[in-house]
């Protein structure tokens, strides 16, 4: 993306988050993450994709919007589905009272239209790590009687500039506890009752490094079990993009994440550069991702596994 492109992009959310401060009707909000690199765009309805917004790295553009804008979430309960996306469009979801911008922070609020004690609040804004934004999730049951398998999913179909529709894509923090499918389906429609087929062989409820190059992204259901009367569930979900696939764990440490994805352009997947765009989770049941050895960590120490093994072979032939 040219530099006039990147500012004509950066004037349009400047001027959208102008606009939606002043008035509390609106049809979504665009956020900037702390460091001023990021921006996100996000609906009403609570999927992202707003005033031409997705996720928006500076100097290199978006990760989302290219093509088919193929990003959203959906929930479930009692065996009732509904979901509110982009291509896939919305299903059984109305919007609730309160949406707007309280402060800083952009929240969303729908429920299931036929379980309409169900209600979803997803409330974007600042993270502890300026590259990340947050959207922290809070799914409520005021019905009056227990819930069964509650459950929650996250569609998005990458497109990392400055080769978009041909990305690398990472998913890490399977074995979460509530973390019941995942895969490389960024395109499917993000009902939490079906499970959808890979566009890689390979992706499915596995962890996975640079698989591609290839039109693809991440699919995530998390599953949460009862909910009882009166009570809640609450995670928080975060987007950004950073320079490196370094900054961008160092990222996801600094907000303990547990499970994420990261798209990486064609041919830049050992570094990460010029931009690693990235979808993490946290409060699903994982190991902090501060906890885990990165990937190439895991190989090195493999090699040094390696190695030590044929030292000792070595020295046990001498004597």
């Amino acid at each position: 993306m040219n530099a006039r492109l990147i500012f004509k992009v950066l004037a349009l959310a400047t001027g959208v988050a102008m606009s939606v401060a002043a008035a509390p009707a609106m049809a979504g909000a665009v956020l900037t993450s702390g460091n001023g690199n990021v921006t996100l765009g996000v609906k009403n309805n609570g999927a992202l994709g707003f005033g031409g917004v997705g996720i928006f790295k500076a100097s290199l553009g978006d990760g989302i919007t290219p093509g088919c804008l193929c990003e959203g979430w959906g929930v479930a309960a009692n065996g009732v589905a509904g979901w509110s996306a982009n291509a896939a469009g919305e299903w059984n979801i109305s919007s609730g009272a309160g949406t707007g911008m309280i402060g800083s922070t952009f929240v969303s609020n729908t429920f299931l239209t036929s379980l309409s004690g169900l209600t979803i609040s997803q409330a974007y804004g600042q993270s502890a790590s300026g590259a990340l934004l947050k959207n922290h999730v809070t799914i409520m049951n005021t019905t009056g009687a227990a819930m069964t398998d509650l459950r929650y999913s996250r569609a998005m179909d990458w497109d990392i500039p400055p080769t978009p529709f041909s990305e690398l894509i990472t998913i890490g923090g399977v074995g979460a506890s509530a973390l019941l499918f995942s895969n490389d389906n960024g395109f499917a429609k993000p009902n939490p009752l079906v499970n959808p087929s890979a566009l890689t062989a390979g992706t499915t409820n596995v962890n996975f490094v640079d698989s591609g190059p290839g039109d693809h992204g991440g699919f995530f259901t998390f599953g949460f079990g009862k909910l009882a009367a009166g009570a809640s569930k609450e995670f928080d979900i975060f987007y950004g993009a950073t320079d490196s696939e370094t900054a961008a764990f160092a990222a996801l440490t600094s907000v303990g994440a547990e499970v994420y994805s990261f798209g990486q352009s064609r041919g830049n997947g050992s570094t990460g550069m010029p931009g690693t765009f990235l979808l993490g989770f946290s409060g699903v049941g994982g190991t902090p991702v501060g906890d885990v050895p990165e990937p190439a960590s895991l190989a090195l120490f493999g090699v040094g596994l390696a190695g030590i093994a044929a030292l000792r072979r070595r020295r046990k032939a001498a004597e």
